[in-house]
């Protein structure tokens, strides 16, 4: 009898102290006075965070055993994020609707270091972070570092980078997105810098992939969720120290054979990326641009791009205007895009030139 008492005080005390553990755990609502953010984002009135662009990130610190985010998709069934703990990569997980994502801590005495960043694109809709559950959170005061934004297509969106969980063909178009490990973060992550990617698969200068008569980047850029909206406008007041430019592998593409295509057209792309250059310029009147080629065009067209950023170049001679041209990778990601592996070996290409962007 006494064995079995203490069987039972002992089964108490252990339901207790979870019960205590899982009490002592607040409910946070996500707000811009408890938490930093990078990349294009949106308070909504109940302080929830709209997470815009590829990459667009909160930044907090935290004190807990298992750290536990809600999320909201108004926009699709599921969604993908990228987590970093105290500089760590943990990887890309998946966000369902109405299912909040838990992450063991295995730490519940001091802050954590947290990045929660958006793994797919503008175009595949937002990501809402609404709750977040810690024992104690605290705003992370990020330090102030030189920031390159990079503009691009869909390579620079991590586009059918990631086929380590889904392979290609299965799932939804964006289910192999992994911006985190795109070209451009890992180049900032090297040289300690800040970074934002807008960037839109298919877009291109003065044509997009498979159209010729739809929003192309000049026409969405300035709005804040990269698309024909024009009613929220994005904001321009921190300046970056570098623009990187990756344009002009949908303007040469083919399309999917099916559709009409005109032949590429080099007068209206060298206009509308002259445009382009000027509008950033103006937003931006002592930034560095970098004019990057594609490590997927044929020579011929890898040719034209460098005549077309000697073209640009020249228009702008006041200006700091630098051109970058890579060797050719062969892709290993979906639908003809660089995986995982290429992009490492796409930043290492351009690691050292940004080294010397940065110090110029």
């Amino acid at each position: 009898m006494n064995r079995f008492l203490l069987f039972l005080i002992l089964i108490v005390c252990i339901s207790s102290c979870n019960i205590s553990k899982d009490k002592s755990r607040n409910s946070y609502s996500v707000s811009t006075e408890l938490v930093s953010t990078s990349g294009r984002t949106s308070e909504k009135k109940d302080s929830s965070l709209i997470l815009i662009n590829s990459a667009s990130a909160i930044h907090f610190k935290a004190k807990t055993d298992t750290l536990i985010v809600d999320f909201e998709l108004p926009e699709t069934d599921h969604a993908y994020i990228n987590l970093e703990i105290s500089d760590t990569y943990k990887g890309r997980f998946k966000v369902k609707k109405s299912l909040p994502l838990k992450f063991p801590l295995n730490d519940r005495t001091g802050f954590h270091d947290i990045s929660i960043f958006k793994a797919t694109e503008a175009s595949t809709g937002a990501v809402i972070v609404k709750k977040i559950e810690a024992f104690e959170i605290d705003k992370l005061d990020l330090p102030k570092r030189p920031e390159i934004e990079f503009i691009g297509n869909s390579i620079t969106c991590g586009m059918g980078a990631d086929t380590l969980e889904i392979p290609c063909g299965n799932g939804e178009w964006y289910d192999q997105h992994n911006a985190y490990m795109a070209y451009g973060p890992r180049i900032a992550r090297a040289l300690d810098t800040d970074f934002k990617l807008n960037c839109v698969s298919g877009m291109g200068m003065y044509r997009n992939w498979n159209d010729e008569d739809q929003p192309v980047m000049p026409d969405v850029y300035e709005n804040l969720y990269l698309n024909s909206d024009s009613k929220e406008k994005a904001n321009f007041e921190n300046a970056p120290d570098i623009i990187s430019i990756a344009l002009g592998t949908n303007d040469f593409s083919l399309g999917d054979g099916e559709k009409k295509r005109t032949e590429f057209n080099r007068e209206k792309f060298t206009t509308a990326y002259i445009d382009f250059v000027e509008m950033l310029f103006s937003k931006y009147p002592n930034v560095k641009i970098a004019l990057l080629d594609s490590p997927m065009l044929n020579a011929e067209q890898k040719s034209i791009l460098s005549d077309v950023f000697k073209e640009i170049k020249n228009e702008f001679l006041e200006k700091e205007i630098t051109i970058f041209q890579f060797k050719n990778i062969s892709p290993g990601g979906c639908t003809g895009h660089p995986d995982i592996e290429n992009h490492e070996a796409m930043a290492k290409q351009l690691i050292p030139f940004f080294r010397n962007l940065l110090k110029s």
